[in-house]
């Protein structure tokens, strides 16, 4: 598959990312979610790699690769550990490609080069308590005051927040009384105004940060705001395309983490005088995770080739999402199964990749909003 999609610089970050993951990061991914400990040295060492921005153009300070590239490290962090690769990826496609996509050239050199070396972290408020799926309910309000705006309202499970030093958000703009739209807005964290909740208590991905945030009559210069007022829900749309690229990336190399554990240890385990992997139901179960491992890689890569060509890529980035996550869930799964009641304790990996692959069903858009998405698409393009 890689002959498809991947040139020789995009092998040779793949082998790195590989490096990195299996040397730094695989002997400190249990210790890091049993304590839910925020992954502080790893993210600087990813930092000095050059991956905190893959693809940021090199002008500010990125490294100008293509999306196939960026799936590609999420892929192969992922297999290590499912929080380390949402911290990128949060960073990446939510917390830096907005300010690149839509931002003023002013808001490019001051906030990119930091995100793009690993500098600060940067993070994205979308989802409030009743404006999940539903991101056109918005109920955060940004009112204009001469050259300013007033922002009160909420955020939740907000990835990144309480280590990010840049926040974007959403909100409903109001100017004069009359609703303009939804907004985006690029702000320090140290913002008067914002509140960061303590840290979330997770299934899953407990190593990664997630926190409510509160905007109490936030004051923030209008020279903050991404675009104009009417681009702001075409910037978030944007930012969740590339995210499902990202998050269903992620789900695949969850999946795969999980399936690569399950393989070895079928070549060890011994029952009724021969190797697991040598009974047809175990045989099976493999080959089943290795076949939707495969296929779901495909889609991901395809959606992020796509996406460099400058594709509409709406319907494959859901498709990729959709797939993957459910891939992941199925093969952490059988995972468990494969291992017998060793599945079930912590001392096999298997029991963190299967509590991580859960939220890859709902973040970025549930697999519902997906099959939404992707009917929408398909019944539009029909006939065509």
């Amino acid at each position: 598959m890689d002959t498809l999609f991947f040139t020789e610089e995009h092998e040779m970050l793949r082998d790195m990312v590989r490096d990195f993951a299996k040397n730094e990061i695989e002997p400190v991914a249990g210790k890091l979610d049993e304590q839910g400990k925020f992954p502080t040295d790893i993210v600087r060492q990813m930092g000095d790699l050059g991956l905190m921005g893959i693809p940021v153009p090199e002008q500010y300070g990125g490294a100008g690769m293509d999306t196939v590239a960026y799936a590609s490290t999420v892929m192969e962090l992922a297999k290590a550990d499912a929080s380390v690769a949402i911290t990128l990826a949060a960073h990446t496609s939510l917390g830096t490609m907005p300010i690149v996509i839509s931002g003023t050239e002013a808001q490019k050199n001051k906030w990119v080069p930091k995100l793009a070396s690993g500098e600060i972290l940067g993070a994205f408020g979308l989802t409030e308590p009743g404006a999940g799926s539903d991101a056109g309910a918005t109920k955060t309000t940004a009112v204009k005051d001469g050259d300013k705006y007033v922002i009160n309202g909420s955020k939740i499970f907000i990835t990144n927040s309480g280590e990010a030093g840049v926040l974007s958000l959403t909100a409903q703009i109001i100017e004069d009384g009359q609703k303009k739209g939804i907004g985006a807005f690029t702000i320090p964290t140290d913002t008067q105004g914002l509140v960061i909740a303590p840290k979330e208590k997770k299934m899953g991905w407990r190593a990664s940060d997630t926190r409510q945030l509160f905007f109490e009559d936030m004051v923030v210069p209008a020279n903050t705001m991404l675009g104009k007022p009417e681009d702001g829900f075409k910037t978030f749309l944007k930012t969740l395309v590339g995210g499902r690229i990202s998050v269903a990336a992620l789900a695949v190399g969850t999946a795969e983490g999980a399936y690569l554990r399950a393989l070895q240890y079928s070549t060890e385990r011994k029952a009724f005088g021969k190797k697991i992997h040598r009974f047809q139901s175990i045989g099976f179960k493999l080959a089943d995770m290795a076949t939707q491992i495969e296929a779901a890689k495909l889609l991901v890569f395809h959606a992020a080739w796509m996406k460099d060509q400058g594709k509409e890529v709406t319907k494959e980035a859901a498709m990729a999402k959709l797939f993957a996550s459910e891939v992941a869930m199925d093969a952490t799964t059988d995972a468990i199964q494969i291992h017998g009641g060793y599945g079930y304790v912590r001392e096999y990996d298997v029991e963190r990749f299967f509590r991580d692959a859960k939220v890859l069903e709902i973040g970025e858009g549930t697999s519902e909003i997906q099959r939404l998405v992707i009917s929408r698409e398909i019944i539009k393009n029909a006939g065509k």
